[in-house]
């Protein structure tokens, strides 16, 4: 039990610490947008790797090898969509620093929350290297076959393994916001922000 405790840990920080896409929208949504925005968004993170961990434990490498063809369609739409994420908010954050607007009403509704949650879940979600990697990881652990217990025990150690990590930018991305004084420097953060992840797209469909 504590070597499915500690290969669940080490596998969802190895999905969620390498820096991409997803970890610098957290981050920007923390400092442009709300906290509680940026912590919906990493737990829909959590939420997708939690859930490819449990199909990795249910399916394995079956489930792998099937996932596996259409990874590079997933991957062109995961990044029109992340292109579409940054251009809007490269849109919007010109926009309000023309209207001079240095602290907008941002307060989220719970179901503006949901949005941002349910958007991030399904968007990770499009990311077809993540089961192939836990697939492996399951299948060469004990040839692919843990018990139950075990296999519940990796899914949660991986949840909150990436939990964590995505709270933690949030977390820093929110420090971030106290530091932004000028409606200038808020700029610079946000085109910053959303040209990495609009660089970020790119990536993926190269």
């Amino acid at each position: 039990m504590t070597d499915a405790l500690v290969s669940g840990l080490l596998a969802g920080y190895g999905i969620a610490m390498p820096v991409g896409a997803m970890s610098v929208l957290i981050v920007t949504l923390a400092s442009r947008v709300s906290f509680r925005h940026a912590m919906a968004a990493a737990m829909g993170v959590a939420t997708a790797d939690g859930l490819y961990a449990l199909a990795a434990v249910l399916g394995g490498a079956g489930l792998a090898r099937l996932i596996q063809p259409a990874s590079r369609p997933l991957q062109v739409l995961a990044a029109g969509v992340l292109a579409c994420i940054a251009l809007k908010g490269l849109v919007s954050a010109v926009r309000t620093h023309h209207r001079e607007i240095t602290r907008p009403s941002l307060e989220a509704t719970p179901q503006s929350l949901r949005r941002t949650y349910s958007g991030l879940v399904g968007l990770t979600l499009l990311n077809p290297v993540t089961i192939v990697y836990f697939g492996a990881l399951v299948v060469g652990h004990r040839g692919g076959s843990p018990s139950p217990a075990s296999g519940l025990l990796f899914v949660v150690a991986a949840f909150v393994a990436s939990a964590s990590w995505q709270a933690m930018l949030a977390t820093s991305g929110a420090l971030l916001r106290r530091t932004l004084t000028g409606s200038r420097s808020r700029l610079v953060t946000a085109l910053a922000g959303n040209s990495v992840i609009l660089g970020l797209a790119a990536h993926l469909v190269w």
